[in-house]
């Protein structure tokens, strides 16, 4: 039975159609948000229409047999389908945003002020527009010079509190410009909890996810395969690229140290050899000309250690490309806190380990927000730790395909 056809598709189509846009909206998917690059979330939903109309099907016509090619093609091909188009969309969108730069205001202590400004600047293709003191945030004249400067956003950090809420918020839910705020961890603490109501009073329950251990299982799997089959590709590119570094400079092709893994325990990590044998004695010489404002890692942006070949491989990231056998052993995964060598480790303050409460990765959120052009170990931990606080296989997703875009422009490497 057809109710009706359109475009010659039969009516059943345009429903299942208008279903799946529904379901999108439902859950943002069409939105100006990170919500809209939840690609495995967009999967998922269409794999939902897909199950219902087998439900549907059966109590329409429990004798119905559709082939089951037709229907486990027409499943992965519309997965597949969705996800693809949906990336290249926000590639365009990325790149139209970039021609037309949209506007934020910034509302921060005095001494933050120029740090938070600089950041955005240099990282990211939004253009500030105005700035004014957190104390002030709640006042009738911060909210006129928002409007007044035509912000599309607003970035605060350390708001007062009126009552119960920022007057801020409200003034600016009025006007229908989105809030940004910049969480302490008692914050984020807030954001994972479900509120309930405990002995008359309203709370908030932070528990562990019932399918995070599944999730995890089904990330070490991906790891796994992800990296076997890239060495078995790879392969005669390694052997290239040792070539290469056995011609540019005396010495092996590959360079193994020791780094801080999964709750602090040591593992050697593996890498092509982009400096001279005797780097790590020369460091200890070179620390004086260190260029991180803090001095946890070690950065100078022309390393004299650094061999020939060696720079080609650091600006493409190729040097960790052997990085696929730790991952392959299980000391790291493809995406998480990078592991840092016992040098930076030992000048880490207490809470920048909590980052080894999970497995180190080749890249992750550090990398694609700025890799080698991040001064400040703060700002690096911070990025650690919003990962590990809002992990999900489709975070991942987005850091390896951005860490892609990154690599090929060599952008922040050096």
């Amino acid at each position: 039975m057809v109710w009706w056809r359109w475009l010659g598709l039969p009516g059943i189509f345009w429903i299942f159609a208008g279903c799946t846009v529904l379901l999108f909206a439902k859950y943002c998917l069409y939105s100006n948000s990170a919500r809209a690059k939840d690609y495995v979330k967009a999967g998922q939903l269409v794999s939902g229409i897909y199950l219902m109309s087998l439900v549907l099907g059966y109590f329409y016509d429990p004798k119905l047999d559709l082939p089951r090619s037709l229907f486990f093609t027409a499943w992965f091909s519309s997965v597949f389908l969705i996800i693809f188009i949906r990336l290249l969309a926000h590639v365009v969108i990325a790149r139209f945003e970039r021609l037309n730069r949209p506007t934020v205001f910034i509302i921060a202590s005095a001494n933050r002020l120029h740090r938070i400004s600089q950041v955005i600047e240099n990282r990211s293709h939004y253009q500030v527009v105005g700035a004014a003191m957190a104390s002030t945030a709640n006042s009738a004249a911060t909210f006129s010079a928002i409007v007044k400067a035509q912000a599309q956003e607003v970035l605060a950090e350390d708001v007062p509190q009126v009552e119960l809420a920022s007057g801020l918020y409200w003034r600016l839910r009025g006007a229908g410009i989105p809030l940004r705020l910049l969480p302490s961890s008692r914050e984020m603490l807030y954001r994972r909890g479900m509120s309930e109501i405990f002995s008359g009073i309203p709370t908030l329950r932070v528990e562990p996810s019932f399918f995070q251990g599944l999730d995890y299982q089904v990330k070490r799997w991906f790891d796994f395969w992800a990296a076997a089959v890239g060495i078995l590709i790879l392969s005669p590119m390694f052997l290239l690229i040792a070539i290469a570094i056995k011609t540019s400079s005396p010495g092996p092709a590959f360079f193994r140290q020791q780094r801080m893994g999964l709750h602090g325990k040591i593992f050697h990590v593996w890498k092509f050899r982009t400096m001279v044998t005797e780097a790590p004695q020369l460091q200890m010489q070179l620390e004086t000309k260190n260029e991180t404002s803090d001095a946890v890692m070690f950065k100078i942006r022309h390393d004299p250690r650094i061999i020939p070949i060696g720079h080609f491989l650091r600006r493409t990231s190729l040097d960790e490309l052997p990085q696929l056998f730790n991952v392959l052993l299980g000391q790291m995964s493809l995406v998480g806190p990078r592991p840092l060598p016992l040098r930076d480790t030992a000048l880490f303050e207490p809470w920048h380990h909590i980052r080894h409460q999970v497995l180190p990765g080749i890249t992750g959120l550090w990398q694609i927000s700025g890799r080698s052009d991040i001064e400040n170990f703060d700002d690096a931990a911070r990025l650690d730790l919003h990962y590990i606080d809002n992990w999900s296989l489709n975070l991942d997703l987005e850091i390896l395909l951005e860490t892609i875009k990154i690599v090929c422009l060599g952008k922040g490497a050096y």
